[in-house]
């Protein structure tokens, strides 16, 4: 991106966030929906047994797999009285779309479809997807052209479904700051393509808070997740995931108040290690009170 087209993109970001009636409004209280994703949840048990046991520690939801037993699912959401807040894409690391053969990109392609179908079997606004995996043979500007043609064609199964394709930053290098962030979700023109912000991914390039601003209403849903820079520095850059909720460097009174500005209102998913028990995850669900009341 040269000097003009990152000028003319802050320019627009602004604009969206001036504009945006979402914005327009004096800031207020996040209205919050607090869930937990599936993946964490080491509880032993049935999908029926996992979902009882996230019921009791408080939790409003989940955020479930990709491929699942459609049915299973459906039955213990409706036997706990959990909402399904969100859907993971369970083939975007293994297929990428931005993977040089066509053939994975199909396979990839096709799991995010059925990912849309099972959100909209769960009732689940959105299906998490990492777009793409930047590597030394797959280049930043191929990941950027093949990722977005293939998102595309899934483009009219979202709007038929009424379920939001959800971008999230993970460490894939690619998608590296919210500026290019907020280019990649613009350029699909569509309300059927938003951003998953992860928080705790972000601590590593810069500051959650100045995401969440230049963001704005493109976010559709939030991962919770606490880093640690000093333990990064110490141990390796994965090691700072290795940290307790608000034992971390995310500043999360600035967090907050940066969601209150921009009136975020939706998901707010844990992606953080401790739900291995019942009392790990009411444990995670009282820290995460903490954090929205900061």
């Amino acid at each position: 991106m040269n000097r003009r087209s990152f000028l003319q993109l802050a320019a627009a970001s602004s604009a969206a966030v001036a504009t945006h009636p979402l914005l327009a409004a004096a800031p207020g209280k996040c209205d919050l929906k607090k869930g937990i994703m599936w993946g964490t949840v080491g509880v032993k048990g049935s999908v029926l047994e996992k979902m009882q046991a996230i019921k009791a520690a408080g939790y409003d939801g989940v955020e479930m797999m990709g491929g699942m037993d459609t049915q299973e699912v459906v039955e213990a959401l409706k036997a706990t009285g959990l909402v399904a807040g969100s859907v993971c894409c369970h083939t975007h690391w293994a297929k990428p779309l931005s993977d040089p053969n066509p053939e994975v990109r199909k396979v990839g392609l096709e799991g995010l479809k059925l990912s849309l179908r099972d959100a909209k079997a769960y009732g689940a606004p959105s299906v998490l997807l990492v777009p793409a995996v930047v590597t030394d043979k797959v280049s930043y500007d191929d990941a950027w052209k093949r990722s977005t043609a293939e998102i595309r064609q899934a483009i009219p199964l979202a709007e038929e479904l009424g379920v939001t394709i959800s971008i999230e930053n993970v460490w894939n290098n690619f998608l590296l700051s919210p500026m290019e962030a907020a280019r990649y979700v613009d350029e699909f023109q569509s309300p059927a393509v938003k951003w998953h912000f992860d928080i705790g991914n972000v601590v590593v390039y810069g500051w959650p808070e100045q995401w969440v601003r230049i963001l704005g209403p493109r976010i559709q849903t939030l991962h919770i997740k606490e880093f640690s820079r000093t333990k990064a520095d110490k141990e390796g850059r994965w090691a700072g995931f290795g940290v307790e909720f608000l034992k971390g460097d995310n500043n999360w009174p600035a967090v907050m108040k940066a969601l209150r500005e921009i009136n975020y209102s939706g998901w707010a998913i844990a992606e953080q290690g401790g739900a291995d028990s019942p009392e790990g995850l009411q444990k995670l669900s009282r820290e995460m009170d903490q954090i929205f009341a900061s």
